[in-house]
C-alpha cells in the first residue's frame, strides 16, 4: 500500500512521464481502488498536484491533466535559465566526493544509451542529475522552486522524444557541468548548466516553433 507521499510521487511521475496523457481525466475513486487505499490520500495528492500545476480540478467533473502550453513553457524556461544554473553554482561550492561519484555514474549511463530505446531513461537520469545538484545547493527555497519548474520541463522532454535522436545532447552538456564541478569552478559550472538548458530549448524551438 502506498503511503501519502508515495501517492503523490506515483501520480506526479505518471503525469510528468506522460503515462497520463495531456487532457486525461483522473477519477479519484478509480485511483483509490487501483492503489487499494481510501479516497482521502488521493484527494490530498490531488491538492498537491494542483498546487504544482500538474492537474486542474474541475468541480463535479474530476481532475484533468493539463495540456502542454508552449507559451507558458517560454516563461518557465526564462525562470529555469536563471535559477537552475545558480543552484548548480551553489552546489559546486558545496560539492563532495559522494556527489561527484553519483553524477559520474549518471553521465556514464547517459553515454551508453540508444535514444530510440532509452530516451525515457535518459530523461529520468537527467532529472536525477539535477536532483542531486539541488540537494547540494543548501537553499531550501531555491530547491523547492526549481523542483516545481523541473516537473514541467521534464514533462516537455517526454513529450518531445521524437525530436532527439542522439544521447549526446544529454551526455555532452552534463559532462561539461560535471567537469566544472570536479574543477571546483562555480562560475564555469553555472555557465555550463545554462548551456545545457539552452541546447534543449534551441532544439525544441527549431522543431516546434
Amino acid at each position: 500500500m502506498l503511503k501519502k507521499d508515495g501517492v503523490f510521487e506515483e501520480l506526479k511521475n505518471r503525469i510528468v512521464r506522460l503515462d497520463y496523457e495531456p487532457g486525461k481525466i483522473l477519477n479519484e475513486a478509480e485511483i483509490a481502488e487501483e492503489f487499494g487505499i481510501s479516497r482521502t490520500p488521493i484527494r490530498q495528492a490531488f491538492q498537491r498536484l494542483e498546487l504544482n500545476k500538474l492537474i486542474q480540478i474541475v468541480p463535479r467533473y474530476g481532475a484533468q491533466v493539463p495540456q502542454i502550453d508552449f507559451l507558458q513553457m517560454k516563461s518557465l524556461f526564462e525562470a529555469t535559465r536563471v535559477l537552475d544554473p545558480y543552484a548548480t553554482k551553489l552546489a559546486t561550492i558545496n560539492a563532495d566526493e559522494e556527489m561527484i561519484q553519483q553524477l559520474d555514474e549518471i553521465v556514464a549511463r547517459l553515454r551508453s544509451y540508444h535514444m530510440e530505446e532509452d530516451y525515457r531513461l535518459a530523461i529520468i537520469d537527467d532529472e536525477q542529475f539535477h536532483e542531486i545538484i539541488l540537494a547540494k545547493c543548501e537553499n531550501s527555497w531555491l530547491e523547492e522552486i526549481v523542483t516545481q519548474l523541473h516537473f514541467h520541463s521534464e514533462r516537455l522532454w517526454h513529450y518531445c522524444n521524437r525530436y532527439f535522436d542522439s544521447p549526446d545532447i544529454f551526455y555532452s552538456t552534463l559532462r561539461a557541468v560535471l567537469d566544472a564541478i570536479k574543477a571546483h569552478d562555480p562560475d564555469l559550472a553555472e555557465r555550463c548548466a545554462r548551456e545545457h538548458i539552452d541546447v534543449f530549448v534551441d532544439r525544441i524551438r527549431s522543431t516546434l516553433l
